[in-house]
């Protein structure tokens, strides 16, 4: 499904660009776990939808920066929960919205520093989800003070 990355095709490995991905795989690793909690607090079963749409984007990323972990360093990420999920669905929301709107930032930086052009282009289409997901948490959040 995604390019796979063999050892002889290994990228030199950035200290900083590594260290970058592995907290994009842990941020995407949180946001998987979080967003299924998430879900299921949803108010309507649209919602609920959504965000599972957005938990299948967390997904890809997370598979494809484990790809590019994997080219960078020939190992396998030992991703970690670095965030916890608030257990409110308001809470979760803000902090959704707050946590997406700050990995554009994120990603993009990594684009702008990486010096691989798939890298690049992997980083900078995330970004764009991130923001897409943005503007949906953001959405519901709204929503629930029409309620």
């Amino acid at each position: 499904m995604y390019p796979q990355f063999y050892s002889y095709n290994r990228i030199p490995a950035d200290i900083h660009l590594v260290s970058d991905i592995t907290k994009a795989i842990n941020g995407e690793y949180s946001a998987i776990a979080c967003y299924a909690q998430l879900a299921e607090m949803a108010s309507t079963e649209k919602e609920k939808e959504q965000i599972l749409e957005i938990r299948e984007d967390e997904i890809k990323h997370y598979n494809i920066f484990s790809a590019i972990y994997m080219s960078l360093t020939g190992k396998q990420p030992t991703p970690q929960i670095t965030e916890t999920c608030p257990k409110i669905y308001k809470d979760g929301l803000e902090s959704a919205i707050e946590d997406e709107q700050k990995t554009v930032d994120f990603y993009l930086d990594i684009a702008d520093k990486a010096q691989d052009s798939y890298i690049k282009k992997q980083f900078r289409r995330a970004a764009t989800d991130e923001q897409n997901h943005a503007v949906w948490f953001l959405y519901f959040y709204t929503k629930l003070f029409e309620r």
